[in-house]
């Protein structure tokens, strides 16, 4: 297969192995943020790894996602901290504004040691895709506009068969596929037993900075309706990326139909105030348009046998929570090392991994699950908006950030030194 601006060629068929290769072979569905990132430590502790992708090509632009805390101490590890900061967003802070473009609230970078609202590693989701990519693709089979059609596994191996006909059988393999994880569907069960809904829909897309927009978000909020409107800087300061929340419990579109999500984006925005009529203006000229409902992802287990479960595919927190990316990049860390540390049994490796990993998802979630709840329509049926100003939510918060140990792995074997 041959796509333009990917150099990686197949280099593994069916059965085949790469010279050299001794570990374990994995396959892992998914190349966002936390496919490349298991890669990563997959190959640094010795794995051979594949990594298949249903999009043609690297998707751009996209949300702005964080690091915080622990996630930032996984980047380090990585080795890479200074790649992550220079494809940053750079931006300096947050303001509210009321309809006339007044300040109501300031959010600055540098609160809380960069750990705030905004936090200081804040980048595209597809620049930080392209961070990874470029960092693992040397070595790595990148398998591009191609997916798993089906998947039988048994005590020893899983045979894997791809949409384009081929066919192969790996050790272990892992959905990194997102919140509508296809993987997910197919081996645990329909969409429907795993999504919960938060009541709100999110779009963004990006448009030109035709606003004056410096190093600052803006965001509005209208109280009433529970609709906002947000622009925030990029790098490429000749454009910005758009953001709308809305409260909605009956949104029903194909998450797929981009034309019948604009049409509805359109109808639902009607009569916003402040500038959203002019960022309305650029809907059909966007080249990377995206929107869904906000929701969550919870699992009772995120394995099955030999096959796992690893991001939104496994836990979404959904983007109320702020912290998607953070427990991607931390679930690949601890993930691939329990893994490692275990020799490689799908059983014991798994469980450990979700036994570290399930307290923190579960703060993040409820974080999550808060940020929806204040941004609900006020009615009388309505729950009272969270108080964030307790001491429990600062409890909350810290678990989210940081509850969860980084083990060293030292027991694992490191086959980077080889490399």
């Amino acid at each position: 297969m041959s796509v333009e601006g990917f150099e990686q060629e197949r280099s593994v068929r069916s059965g085949e192995r790469r010279a050299g290769a001794s570990g374990p072979r994995v396959l892992v569905a998914g190349a966002s943020v936390a496919g490349p990132a298991l890669t990563h430590w997959l190959r640094r502790w010795g794995a051979e790894v594949t990594v298949v992708e249903r999009a043609p090509e690297l998707r751009p632009g996209g949300q702005a996602v964080d690091a915080r805390g622990v996630a930032k101490e996984v980047i380090a590890r990585m080795g890479l901290d200074a790649a992550v900061r220079a494809a940053c967003t750079d931006t300096a802070g947050a303001h509210t504004v009321d309809a006339d473009g007044r300040v109501l609230e300031t959010f600055r970078a540098d609160d809380d040691a960069g750990d705030g609202f905004i936090a200081d590693i804040e980048i595209l989701r597809g620049d930080l895709s392209r961070v990874l990519y470029d960092h693992t693709r040397d070595g790595v089979e990148y398998v591009l506009g191609d997916r798993i059609a089906e998947l039988t596994q048994d005590a020893d191996g899983v045979d894997v068969t791809f949409e384009s006909g081929d066919r192969r059988r790996f050790d272990l393999v892992v959905g990194a596929d997102g919140l509508h994880s296809e993987l997910r569907a197919m081996v645990f069960g329909p969409p429907e037993r795993f999504l919960r809904h938060l009541g709100h829909v999110l779009a963004f897309y990006s448009v030109p900075n035709v606003f004056g927009l410096d190093r600052w978000l803006l965001e509005y909020q209208d109280q009433d309706s529970g609709r906002s409107v947000l622009l925030r800087p990029i790098q490429d300061a000749t454009r910005a990326m758009a953001m709308f929340y809305l409260a909605s419990a009956d949104f029903d579109v194909d998450h797929r139909d981009v034309a019948a999500q604009k049409v509805l984006l359109r109808e639902r925005m009607a009569g916003l105030g402040w500038l959203t009529p002019d960022i309305l203006a650029h809907l059909d000229d966007t080249p990377d348009f995206y929107l869904d409902q906000v929701a969550q992802v919870v699992m009772d287990r995120w394995s099955s046998g030999r096959v796992g479960l690893l991001g939104d595919a496994a836990f979404s927190s959904s983007p109320m929570s702020g912290q998607g990316t953070g427990l991607a990049l931390v679930g690949a860390y601890v993930l691939a090392g329990e893994l490692a540390a275990a020799g490689w049994d799908p059983g014991t490796g798994f469980a450990r991994y979700e036994a570290r990993m399930r307290s923190f998802v579960e703060a993040n979630q409820e974080i999550g699950r808060l940020n929806a709840r204040s941004r609900d329509v006020p009615g009388p049926d309505a729950e009272p908006r969270p108080d964030f100003a307790g001491a429990w939510f600062t409890e909350l918060v810290g678990r989210a950030i940081n509850g969860v140990e980084l083990p060293d792995y030292a027991g694992a074997p490191d086959s980077a030194a080889s490399r």
